[in-house]
Formats: C-alpha cells, sequence, structure tokens
C-alpha cells in the first residue's frame, strides 16, 4: 500500500489497454500512487484540478487534445505538476515541441516498470530525465538539415559557460543524475541544482532536458 508520503501520478492516454497497463504497474511500486487517469488532453486540466498530481504521464499523440498542448496549458499553471511525455517514437517532429512546452523527460512506451517508477521519483524530486538512449534515438531522428544550424545555436550557447560549468553540462549530456554528477565532479547534491540552474540562467533554456540535447549534441 502506497505510504503518506508516494509521488502522486496521473496517466494520460487514449489507449485504454496502455492506460491500464502503466496503472497497474506503478501501484506495484510503494513509493508512487496512481490518481487517476484520462484518456484526452482535453481532460487534463480537471483531472490535475482534482487529483491534484505531482507528475503527469502524457501521451504525446492523442486524437482530441494532443500532449503538448496539454502540457502547454498545464505549465502556464501556478506550481504547475511536472510531465513526462511518452513516446513510441514514430512522431519525431513533435519531440522537440514538448520540450519547447515545458516537458520534464521523455519514456519509450517500452521502457521496463523499473525505469518508469524512476523517472517518476526523479521528475518528482525536480531532476527532468532524459536517458542516454533516447538522447541518441532523438538526434538520429533530426532532420539532417537542421544538424548544423542545431550545432552552431549549441556551441554558441555553452561558449558562455566556465569550466566548471561546462563539466557539469557535459554530465548532463550523458544521462547522470544530480548524486551521480555529485560524486564525479566532487561536490554536495546542492551545488549540483546550483550549477544546473546558473548553466540554465546563462542559455537561456527552459530546463535540463533542453541543456542534456545541447550537451549531447556538443561533446564537452
Amino acid at each position: 500500500m502506497a505510504g503518506v508520503s508516494a509521488v502522486r501520478v496521473l496517466v494520460v492516454d487514449d489507449d485504454p489497454l496502455v492506460r491500464a497497463g502503466l496503472t497497474l504497474m506503478l501501484k506495484g511500486a510503494d513509493e508512487l500512487v496512481v490518481v487517476g487517469g484520462v484518456a484526452d488532453g482535453a481532460e487534463v486540466g480537471a483531472a490535475v484540478d482534482a487529483y491534484a498530481p505531482e507528475v503527469v504521464l502524457m501521451d504525446i499523440r492523442m486524437p482530441g487534445l494532443n500532449g503538448i498542448d496539454a502540457t502547454r496549458l498545464l505549465r502556464r499553471r501556478p506550481d504547475p505538476p511536472h510531465v513526462i511525455m511518452l513516446t513510441t517514437f514514430d512522431a519525431d517532429e513533435h519531440v522537440f515541441g514538448a520540450l519547447r512546452a515545458g516537458a520534464s523527460g521523455f519514456l519509450l512506451k517500452d521502457t521496463p516498470p523499473e525505469g518508469i517508477v524512476d523517472a517518476v521519483l526523479r521528475v518528482a524530486a525536480g531532476e527532468p530525465i532524459l536517458s542516454p538512449g533516447v538522447t541518441r534515438r532523438l538526434i538520429a531522428h533530426l532532420a539532417p538539415e537542421a544538424e548544423d544550424r542545431r550545432r552552431d545555436d549549441g556551441r554558441r550557447l555553452l561558449s558562455r559557460l566556465s569550466d566548471r560549468e561546462r563539466e557539469v553540462a557535459a554530465a548532463v549530456g550523458r544521462g547522470a543524475s544530480n548524486a551521480d554528477i555529485a560524486a564525479e565532479l566532487h561536490m554536495s547534491v546542492g551545488t549540483v541544482k546550483s550549477y544546473i540552474s546558473r548553466i540554465l540562467a546563462k542559455t537561456n533554456l527552459d530546463n535540463r532536458v533542453q541543456l542534456a540535447l545541447i550537451a549531447h549534441d556538443n561533446p564537452l
């Protein structure tokens, strides 16, 4: 049974089998509690009002209001929940739209249960996720003609960073957690969080996921 401090999760997917599967899987983790599930992005606002989830697992493609637009609406709220996008990568052109909308990370729908649980817990703790595997697949599916421009933009942003900030950014690009970065660079987790906040401010990026993509694309 979930404890009193369990992370509250809302599942959003138009496929009832996917919704049921995710709900059943998440209910097996003591650290999580599934507070509800809805089939369309248009239902998310009311569900958030009703259930106050801390994390929303959101499908990107839905027949009504899609996950990107639903995420954008959520992120305009005061104290919004974190959003993890669910994707099968059959619509890669939407991924960066989701990043711009404020998504905290991405999960493939075939991610093992323990990976989904870990991602939800990390995002709830304020640590957006983008695994190295997902990063590689994102980069591989981007339009080749945009690659040079993307790298130039990334190099320009990263040139604003100090040497230590670049070390932190490189670790983020490898998909390292805050705890991993702290151990690698011999600093506290709080210091890592401060560095990441400073890096995001210097580069005008919205979140850690965008930083991970730029750092991955421009090895430091």
